[in-house]
Formats: C-alpha cells, structure tokens, sequence
C-alpha cells in the first residue's frame, strides 16, 4: 500500500524489448522516469536487465510478458495488484489477439473491483474510461512495428484520489 501526502506521480512502461546485449532505454525515458514516485513496467521487457535498469530509477513493480524470457519469468508474476493513494490498480501484459484484449483483462480482474487496469501486449496506446475503470496501456518506447509511434504514459493519484492520465510520445 502506498500512502502519501501529496500527488503521487507513476512512470508506466511496457513492450520496451531490450535484451541484454542492448538493455539502455531511450534517454529521454529515463529522464522522465526519473521525475516519478514509482514506475509500473506492463511486460515484455525479454530481459531482467530492464528491471535492474529501471530499479536504478525508482521503486518498480513489474509483470512478465508473452514474450519474456525464464529470467524475467522466474522473478516476475503474470499478474500483479497494488493500492496507491486508495486506488486500486491491476497490472497484466494481456495476451491473444489486440481486439479481444479489454474482455481479456475485464474477465481477469473485474472481480477485483479495480480503479485502473494497466497493460501493454498491443504496442498501442489507450488511455480509456471503459465500465468506471480507466483501461491504461503506455504503448511501446523502443518500438513502432505495431505502434503508431514510441510512447510512456504517466498517471497521477493526488491525496484526494484524483486520477490524471497521459500518454506521452517519445
């Protein structure tokens, strides 16, 4: 649980695919991240190197991606649930097709009551209100295959519980 007395500011990544040879995310990500309270990384990060990079940032929660490698899935969780500021997030990659993926995670967690669910899977930013949940999905930072450009995304719970959502390009 994490309790603040102020606004409460969280770097969102996913779908970064860096492996270990070449694990250095864009420099402007980094400088950005650096400005966060805490940093939710989606999955497919492929190598743990991205964890330990981002650790050097701030305080990461992190869940493994289809396409992870065993030393990303041995540490990681596929699924992850975190209150902050009285909030409850939800945290998954998603798997199988892109446009099945909202009933994917609504099934996975609608149980759970959640505030925000945050995913990645489809490279493609969402930041949606669907059902009373914000639906988050930072896009990819290193990636454009899928993407209609290289994003993060940043959310920020304030002590009254406000939620501010953006999607920023890279």
């Amino acid at each position: 649980m994490y309790r603040i007395d102020k606004t409460m500011k969280i770097g969102i990544v996913s779908d970064t695919h860096l492996s270990c040879g070449d694990c250095e995310l864009p420099a402007k990500l980094t400088r950005e991240l650096e400005k966060c309270d805490l940093i939710i990384h989606a999955g497919d990060l492929v190598d743990i190197c991205v964890l330990d990079s981002l650790s050097k940032i701030s305080k990461v929660h992190a869940v493994c991606g289809n396409m992870d490698c065993d030393n990303v899935r041995t540490k990681l969780e596929i699924k992850e649930i975190l209150n902050v500021v009285d909030k409850k997030i939800c945290v998954m990659h998603g798997y199988g097709h892109p446009d099945k993926l909202i009933d994917i995670l609504k099934n996975e967690f609608f149980s759970e009551k959640p505030d925000i669910i945050i995913f990645g899977h489809s490279h493609v930013p969402k930041n949606e209100y669907i059902d009373g949940v914000l639906f988050f999905n930072p896009g990819s930072a290193t990636d454009t295959v899928f993407a209609p450009y290289r994003s993060y995304g940043t959310i920020e719970i304030s002590k009254d519980g406000g939620i501010k959502a953006d999607i920023h390009k890279l």
